[in-house]
């Protein structure tokens, strides 16, 4: 036993060395919170103040698993993550025991079940939409369902790659962003949308301006299916956006013309934009030179500044009208975004839908202007509301980021993203397989469709794109619910409400003030 006699005095030797080094520590730590001036927690409560802000950085982190409930967490919920989630694996999103969604809250949306809906044979699957009938090569169009602008530099390569991928297995297009386009987006052969950012990154010359030719080298890709002008943005309406210097390696400098070592800094709107009549010349400059059907994506802040544009496509012409326009909400995300934007500027997607389809159809535009509808969609309610609303299509970037497997850890704009999808540490890409994820993505997209087909059939039409404002109601302050064509009518369900109607449901008249 004489050899344990010497280990166990190293043991206390090394155990009275560190009790020591950590008295030192805190008596270190005591003085310098004592004697600095930035922080007058600290200074007052030295070393205790210091488990504030461990505690501050660490709430964000108990919240998400251990406290918040499954329909508490913004800016998504578990409920909602987690449906996407069981999507992408392709697993069963059936429920058992009855629904955790509280259907008291004011705005809930509750679908309008038919009591004699359609047999199971009569049902079908959401037919092909054309966009674009003046442009030299109109876009079939063939999903509800798509992807929205997510960029190569704020995204990483495989993340793009298994976005790219799924897009073409399910089927579905993908939007560029406005970085430009990468090989990337092309490497899985899906549908694209190029989109063209205030600083017309991969469209610009040495000056920042469009370039024509640049712009025919991209539109000759035959992937390239659309080109939309990206006016704003629902999280930063009237900011550009910014993507740090150090995202911007040698590639991502190439690919949006840019120089390295400069955040690349977008203007807060296009130069050549002064009105809508801008707008509109424009855009039949960019379908000319492409051939392309081409439209813009936009925030609104009041539906009355758009009745002139209305207006003027009607004095113009329909050739003259955009091939789409993409209402974005002043929900909608970013990786980077200052707080008042994001939080208090821009109208929220239910209500800016329901006005922008309302001025198109009122001017006779229904089946000229195709209206995608963007901004925290990733459920399938939300995706059927909006097409009860007057969406021809629905965009998603944030459902198809969870796809991936977004934890919604919020460090999109800090290049540390845990999932190697906002990152360009090569580390952290290393956990995101591309050969994994892209089946996810063409999962999730397949799961959002099927089961906005499967509340279309609930409500007793043939397929979604038949859904009405009459098939779905919106509780109200006072617990009960009220059809949506009541609240809201459309130029089509107007005519079919009795004037002077004295029921239940009642119109409830919403000028824009």
């Amino acid at each position: 036993m004489d050899f344990i006699a010497p280990f166990v005095e190293w043991l206390v030797f090394i155990f009275v060395m560190a009790i020591g080094l950590a008295m030192l520590a805190v008596v270190v730590m005591f003085l310098l919170d004592l004697s600095q001036r930035e922080d007058a927690i600290r200074r007052n409560y030295p070393v205790i103040g210091r488990f504030r802000g461990m505690f501050t950085k660490l709430g964000e982190f108990f919240r998400q698993y251990f406290f918040a409930m499954d329909r508490e967490e913004m800016p998504f919920n578990r409920a909602q993550r987690d449906w996407v989630y069981h999507s992408a694996k392709g697993l069963s999103n059936t429920l058992a025991f009855g629904s955790t969604r509280n259907l008291s809250i004011p705005g809930t949306p509750i679908f309008v079940n038919a009591v004699f809906p359609p047999l199971d044979d009569q049902f079908a699957a959401t037919k092909p939409m054309v966009i674009g009938p003046h442009a030299r090569h109109p876009y079939n169009a063939p999903s509800i369902f798509n992807i929205s602008g997510m960029s190569y530099g704020a995204m990483s390569r495989p993340a793009i790659e298994a976005l790219s991928k799924g897009a073409k297995k399910a089927n579905i297009w993908l939007n560029t962003g406005e970085g430009g386009l990468s090989p990337y987006h092309l490497e899985g052969g899906c549908d694209l949308v190029y989109q063209i950012g205030t600083a017309k990154f991969g469209v610009r010359d040495h000056d920042g301006n469009l370039s024509d030719d640049k712009l025919r080298e991209v539109a000759a890709k035959p992937q390239v299916k659309m080109f939309e002008l990206k006016l704003a943005q629902g999280a930063k309406p009237g900011k550009g956006g910014i993507l740090p210097a150090a995202k911007i390696d040698e590639e991502v400098a190439q690919i949006r013309g840019v120089p390295m070592g400069k955040p690349a800094i977008s203007p807060n709107r296009h130069k050549e934009i002064d009105d809508f009549g801008d707008l509109l010349d424009m855009i039949a400059h960019i379908r000319e030179v492409t051939g392309k059907p081409v439209g813009f994506k936009t925030v609104i802040g009041s539906s009355d500044a758009y009745e002139e544009l209305f207006e003027m496509i009607v004095a113009r012409g329909p050739e003259a009208a955009p091939d789409f326009i993409t209402v974005d909400g002043g929900e909608g995300g970013t990786g980077a975004a200052p707080m008042p934007l994001m939080d208090l500027v821009g109208m929220p997607l239910r209500e800016a839908l329901l006005r922008m389809t309302d001025m198109r159809d009122r001017f006779g535009l229904h089946d000229r202007i195709r209206i995608i509808a963007s901004g925290k969609l990733v459920n399938p309610a939300d995706v059927a509301f909006a097409i009860c609303a007057g969406a021809d299509f629905v965009v998603s970037a944030r459902g198809f980021m969870f796809s991936m497997g977004c934890i919604q850890a919020l460090k999109c704009n800090k290049n540390t993203c845990p999932t190697g999808i906002t990152t360009h540490d090569p580390h952290l890409q290393r956990g995101l397989v591309v050969q994994k994820k892209y089946k996810g993505v063409a999962n999730y997209a397949r799961g959002i469709v099927g089961e906005v087909e499967m509340i279309a059939h609930s409500v007793g039409v043939a397929e979604p794109r038949q859904m009405r404002r009459r098939h779905v109601r919106m509780v109200m302050a006072d617990g009960n619910s009220v059809l949506l064509r009541r609240l809201r009518p459309s130029v089509e369900d107007a005519a079919a409400i009795p004037e002077g109607s004295k029921t239940a449901e009642t119109p409830v008249e919403a000028p824009d003030a």
